[in-house]
């Protein structure tokens, strides 16, 4: 039986204006709440839908680059926030920019005028209990709605500050320094661990200190200062020459075996002054996390200062070190590929909340999220995209990586599976990851058409 009631979607920025649009375009009324103008956030400006808050671009426009070829497979699946973006765009060199005002202020039109979609004015402070709802209320979740949504979650499924370490493309790592191992040699060797002497060590903590840091906006210094237990890695190296050797570059019990045996008198000239670590974050091993590294850094100043680390120094980051205002959920313990809570099933939750980086990410998110939320209003089977594409690779990521060590995730190539055959070019690998995903989108759409 089809539940024709309409379904409720509760946030109106780029995952929700999309996840509405894609219910609307499969033919199911939906309600669209947006808080604002009757409650502002400390971020936006305008009552608008799918305000863009910071820059104007979308990332690379280039299809072999990750942000522009989740560009062009929403383009194929007929996402409304890239086609009005393309529609809108400005001179910007290789990215996707848009004149930000003209964009937002004609998605709202639009949506405003669609016969199924009723925009509502108001803020919305519990869950929906019943029905079929949407939740895509973004970094600055309401204060009411945020605990009531810690509530269904629970405490200790749900983050308000991000801070998080840089994440290492694992083929761009010098294996000829780094080194696996575990600590004392216990257990499997899971971290790979990048040594220093100690001429390195001090080189690198006389940069990490006179680094440039990013500026916290007003609204996120208070919560900040709650935020002592997880010390940005600049902030320790400021409290002392060695409180980083105490810290997470703790170099005890960690040894490079091909330098011999650590117990061995001989080789305690060997071993290292302080040592950076790295912690796999994909099931493919594809992808390193630099373990202690959350940072407040400029970006331009991490990858300066992090490339002194020996065996980085011509490290890929696919994800920068971040302290702000970001509420999320822990994706891999709550949600399905498909978006949808594991707890309740009509309930389904996209954009910055599940841990996505980004404004294609969101509107993706907001994409898979309406298209499911209208399948199963239809009694239909929830989808979800080849990991073999930049879209699906995503929301398997966040729903598959360690639920103890999450933290949110831009589109990047290092979450697809690897190819078949190894291309040292990167330029020519990124290509084929871009041919692969078209071929398997299109034969996924064509097999969705078939069985509908």
């Amino acid at each position: 039986m089809v539940d024709i009631r309409p379904i409720q979607v509760i946030g109106g920025g780029l995952a929700g204006t999309e996840a509405a649009w894609q219910i609307a375009r499969a033919g199911i009324p939906v309600i669209l709440y947006e808080m604002r103008p009757q409650r502002l956030s400390p971020a936006h400006h305008s009552e608008h839908l799918a305000e863009l808050v910071c820059s104007n671009s979308f990332g690379a426009q280039s299809s072999d680059r990750a942000s522009g070829l989740l560009h062009e497979e929403l383009r194929r699946l007929g996402s409304i926030v890239i086609g009005k973006a393309d529609e809108h765009a400005v001179p910007a060199g290789g990215a996707l920019a848009v004149d930000r005002a003209v964009f937002s202020q004609n998605l709202t039109e639009t949506l405003a005028q669609h016969p199924l979609i009723e925009l509502r004015r108001e803020e919305v402070t519990a869950i929906p209990t019943e029905g079929i709802s949407v939740l895509t209320t973004g970094p600055l979740t309401s204060p009411a709605l945020a605990e009531d949504l810690h509530r269904f979650t629970g405490m200790e499924y749900m983050s308000f500050f991000d801070a998080a370490s840089p994440i290492v493309v694992g083929e761009s790592i010098d294996f000829d320094v780094a080194f696996l191992a575990s600590r004392y040699d216990r257990g499997e060797a899971a971290y790979l661990n990048c040594p220093m002497n100690r001429e390195q060590y001090l080189h690198f903590w006389q940069e990490l200190g006179q680094a440039e840091q990013a500026e916290l906006k007003d609204f996120e210094q208070e919560t900040a200062k709650f935020f002592e237990g997880c010390l940005p890695i600049e902030e320790m190296a400021r409290r002392g020459e060695d409180t980083m050797r105490y810290g997470p570059l703790k170099p005890v019990g960690l040894f490079d075996a091909r330098l011999g045996d650590f117990r061995e008198p001989e080789n305690k000239a060997k071993r290292p002054y302080a040592v950076v670590q790295l912690r796999q974050e994909d099931r493919a091993g594809q992808l390193w996390n630099m373990v202690g590294f959350q940072t407040n850094l400029r970006w331009g100043e991490q990858k300066r200062v992090f490339h002194l680390i020996p065996g980085l120094a011509n490290a890929e980051f696919v994800r920068m070190g971040v302290m702000h205002r970001n509420t999320f959920i822990n994706a891999p313990e709550l949600l399905h590929t498909t978006l949808q809570f594991k707890q309740r099933e009509t309930l389904l939750a996209a954009g910055q909340l599940v841990g996505t980086e980004g404004y294609t990410a969101a509107a993706a998110g907001g994409w898979l999220a309406g298209t499911n939320a209208a399948r199963v209003a239809f009694g239909q089977t929830p989808i979800a995209l080849p990991v073999t594409t930049m879209m699906g690779a995503l929301f398997d990521f966040i729903s598959s990586a360690s639920p103890k060590h999450f933290q949110p995730m831009p589109p990047n190539f290092g979450i697809l599976p690897e190819l078949p055959k190894r291309i040292r070019n990167k330029q020519e690998r990124y290509g084929v990851y871009r041919d692969r995903a078209f071929t398997d989108l299109s034969a996924w759409m064509n097999q969705l058409c078939v069985a509908a």
